[in-house]
């Protein structure tokens, strides 16, 4: 059978889509808060994150064994500089706004990238 060839975080080529996921836990007492806020995202950041190259964006919610609740997200990526894209997201002020207003409901897990809120997933398996 054919291997896929992926990407490597971090790295592109244009042109390549990149897919990405991420984990991040959740305050237990936060949970409907959050629901609530992403049931209505606000259109700004909807368009931001549109503008820079990402699309098919999810965010999941589970209960683990350990009893903690965790958010996986999961998005695609097809700009050509993930890294700048990055960062001018992270500069707009609209965004940081409702960053400010979801990150109280968050925990970051202890051993993620250094400089991250959510920790990177690496990606083992996919098929189209």
């Amino acid at each position: 059978m054919p291997q896929r060839q992926t990407v490597p975080h971090g790295s592109h080529r244009e042109g390549h889509m990149q897919r990405h996921g991420m984990v991040v836990g959740i305050r237990e007492e936060k949970i409907a808060e959050y629901k609530a806020l992403h049931a209505a995202v606000w259109p700004e950041v909807l368009q931001m994150i549109s503008d820079c190259g990402l699309r098919n964006y999810s965010i999941f919610l589970r209960r683990m064994p350990d009893g903690k609740h965790y958010l996986f997200s999961y998005f695609e990526y097809i700009g050509g500089d993930f890294a700048g894209d990055m960062a001018k997201m992270a500069a707009d002020p609209t965004t940081q706004r409702w960053w400010a207003v979801c990150m109280p409901c968050q925990e970051p897990l202890p051993d993620r990238e250094a400089g991250a809120w959510w920790a990177d997933m690496a990606e083992v398996f996919h098929w189209d």
